[in-house]
C-alpha cells in the first residue's frame, strides 16, 4: 500500500502522523510510503531520517494525496486537504466529527473511507487511540489552569500549590476518565485542593482508592456542580461521551458565580465543550475572558508538546495502520470490531450513529456500507 503523510497545517500543529522509526517498519513490511518535506521538523526530524528509514519525500501536500491511497494524519484535515481527498481514499486521523458540520458535510462529499482515531475502541471497550492524547491533555490542563491563573494572564493571582500559611487553590475536574484522573495527578502533586466529579461508582471507587485522601471524588450531580462552582479557583472539563458532543456541565449562569480572576481548561473543546461559554482558541491566542473567568479552550492542546505527543501516539496508532496496509481496510474493518467503530464516514454515507445524530444525517451500518462496496 503506498502511505501519505502530509505535514500538519493546523494552528501550532507539530506532531505528525508517522515517526522515522514507524516509516521503517512499514517499509519493512513492503509498503511505500510518502512523507511531505519537512513534516517533522517542529519535533527535530528532517527529510534525512524519513529517507533513511526508507520513505519518499514529497515536496507538496497536494502530491502526497495524489499519490496515495491512504493517508495517515493527527489533526482533523483542514479545508484545503479536504478538497484534496478522493472517493475510496482512506484517511486514518482524529476527526471529531460531531461538532464539526462543514467537515462532515465535505468528507460525506469526497467519498473518502474516514476512520477516526477517537473512536476506536479496544476489546475492553476503551479507547486506545484517545488514550495518550488524553494523557497528555490532561497533564497539560494544570499546567495550563496554573499559568492562567498568574496575574500576568488574566487571572486572580494564585500559586496551585500555595505556600507555608497561604491556601492552595481549589480546583474542580470534571470527569474522572482518562483526561480526569491524569489531570488529578497532576493538581495533586502540585498540592493543590481538588477536588473530582463523575458519574461511575467504579471510576470514583478506583480513583478514591489511589488517591487515599488527597483528592475528594464525588458522584456528580448537579447539585454537586452547583455546590462546587463558586468556590471554585480552577475548572478542568474532562467529560467524555465517545464520538458524539460533549454535554454542557457547566452553564452560563455558573460562570457568572465563579470568582473574578478564576480559569476553566474545557479539555472537551474537540467534542464542542463542556462549558456554555466556551468557544475554540488556538495556541497564538489560547485565553478569553467571559464574567472575569479566564477561559482556556485549545483545541489541539498536545501539539504544544508535539514530540512527546507524536511520539505516544504513534505507539498506539502504528498497529492499526501495520493492519489497514497489509489486509486492506476491508479486511481490517471486518475482522477487528473496535477497528470498525472507528469509521465514521465512507462512500458518502454516515457510519457513526453519534455523528448521524448530531446532524440529523442518515445512519448507515459500516458492514452494510462495507458491502455495497
Amino acid at each position: 500500500m503506498i502511505i501519505g503523510v502530509p505535514k500538519e497545517i493546523k494552528n501550532h500543529e507539530y506532531r505528525v502522523g508517522l515517526t522515522p522509526a514507524s516509516v521503517r517498519e512499514l517499509v519493512s513490511l513492503g509498503h511505500s510510503v510518502l512523507v511531505e518535506s519537512n513534516a517533522a521538523c517542529g519535533i527535530g526530524f528532517n527529510d534525512t531520517d524519513y529517507q533513511a528509514a526508507g520513505a519518499s519525500i514529497i515536496s507538496t501536500a497536494k502530491e502526497v494525496f495524489t499519490r496515495s491511497e491512504m493517508i495517515v494524519k493527527v489533526k482533523e484535515p483542514q479545508a484545503v486537504e479536504r478538497a484534496m481527498l478522493r472517493e475510496g481514499q482512506i484517511l486514518f486521523t482524529y476527526l471529531h466529527l460531531a461538532p464539526d458540520f462543514p467537515q462532515t458535510k465535505e468528507l460525506i462529499q469526497s467519498k473518502a473511507i474516514c476512520i477516526a482515531y477517537e473512536t476506536v475502541t479496544d476489546k475492553y471497550g476503551r479507547l486506545p487511540l484517545l488514550a495518550p492524547m488524553s494523557e497528555v491533555a490532561g497533564r497539560m490542563s494544570i499546567q495550563a489552569g496554573a499559568q492562567t491563573l498568574e496575574n500576568s494572564n488574566g487571572g486572580r493571582g494564585l500559586l496551585l500549590s500555595g505556600v507555608p500559611g497561604v491556601a492552595p487553590a481549589n480546583v474542580v475536574i470534571l470527569g474522572g476518565g482518562v483526561v480526569g484522573s491524569n489531570a488529578a495527578r497532576m493538581a495533586v502533586g502540585m498540592r493543590a485542593d481538588v477536588t473530582i466529579l463523575d458519574r461511575n461508582i467504579d471510576t470514583l471507587r478506583a480513583l478514591d482508592s489511589e488517591f487515599q485522601g488527597r483528592a475528594k471524588v464525588l458522584y456528580s450531580t448537579r447539585e454537586a456542580i452547583d455546590q462546587l462552582v463558586p468556590e471554585a479557583d480552577l475548572i478542568i472539563g474532562a467529560v467524555l461521551i465517545p464520538g458524539a458532543a460533549a454535554p454542557k456541565l457547566i452553564s452560563a449562569e455558573h460562570i457568572e458565580k465563579m470568582k473574578s480572576g478564576s480559569a476553566v481548561v474545557d479539555v472537551a473543546i474537540d467534542q464542542g465543550g463542556c462549558f456554555e461559554t466556551s468557544h475554540p482558541t488556538t495556541h497564538t491566542d489560547p485565553t478569553f475572558v467571559v464574567n472575569d473567568v479566564v477561559h482556556y479552550c485549545v483545541a489541539n492542546m498536545p501539539g504544544a508538546v508535539a514530540r512527546t505527543s507524536t511520539f505516544a501516539l504513534n505507539n498506539a496508532t502504528l498497529p492499526y495502520v501495520i493492519t489497514i496496509a497489509q489486509k486492506g481496510y476491508k479486511k481490517a474493518l471486518l475482522e477487528d470490531d473496535g477497528l470498525l467503530k472507528g469509521m465514521n464516514v465512507m462512500y458518502g454515507k454516515v457510519t457513526y450513529k453519534e455523528v448521524a445524530d448530531a446532524f440529523n444525517l442518515h445512519y448507515t451500518d459500516p458492514t452494510v456500507a462495507i458491502s455495497m462496496h
